[in-house]
C-alpha cells in the first residue's frame, strides 16, 4: 500500500509541476492606460513554448492617436532576433486574445500599434513591452 501511495504522490508532483506556467504582467501604457495586459508562458516538451496573451479593455486600434490598423505582437528570442508573431484577435472591445507557440524560449514581448499586420519590423507606437 505504502508503494502505490508513493507513485501516485510522485505522479501528481511531476502533474503539477509539468503544468506550470509563469505570468507576467505588462506594465500601464500611456497610450492605452486602460488596457490589462498579461502573458503566460509555459514549456512544452523540450523545446517548444507556448505563449497566451490576454488584453482586457484594450481600446480599438483605430481610436489611437494617430488611429491605427492593428496591435501587433513582437517576441524576441535568446539571440535577440526580433520576429512579428501575429497580431491580436479582438472579440470585443473588452477582451483580445493571441496564442502560440514557438521554437525557442522568448526572452521578451512587446505589443505596437500599425498600420500592417504582416510588417518585418516594428514601425508603429510601441504599446507596452516585458522582459520574461
Amino acid at each position: 500500500f505504502m508503494k502505490i501511495k508513493t507513485i501516485l504522490t510522485s505522479i501528481i508532483g511531476i502533474i503539477v509541476l509539468s503544468s506550470c506556467a509563469n505570468v507576467i504582467k505588462f506594465p500601464v501604457s500611456s497610450a492605452v492606460p486602460a488596457a490589462n495586459i498579461t502573458a503566460k508562458t509555459k514549456k512544452q516538451g523540450k523545446m517548444n513554448y507556448m505563449v497566451t496573451i490576454d488584453a482586457e479593455n484594450l481600446a480599438a486600434s483605430e481610436r489611437l492617436n494617430p488611429p491605427k490598423k492593428t496591435y501587433v505582437i513582437w517576441v524576441v528570442s535568446e539571440r535577440g532576433i526580433t520576429r512579428n508573431a501575429g497580431h491580436f484577435h479582438q472579440e470585443n472591445a473588452k477582451k483580445a486574445e493571441y496564442k502560440a507557440t514557438f521554437p525557442y524560449q522568448p526572452k521578451e514581448i512587446f505589443i505596437t500599434a500599425e498600420d500592417e499586420e504582416g510588417s518585418c519590423y516594428p514601425l508603429g507606437t510601441e504599446i507596452t513591452r516585458v522582459r520574461l
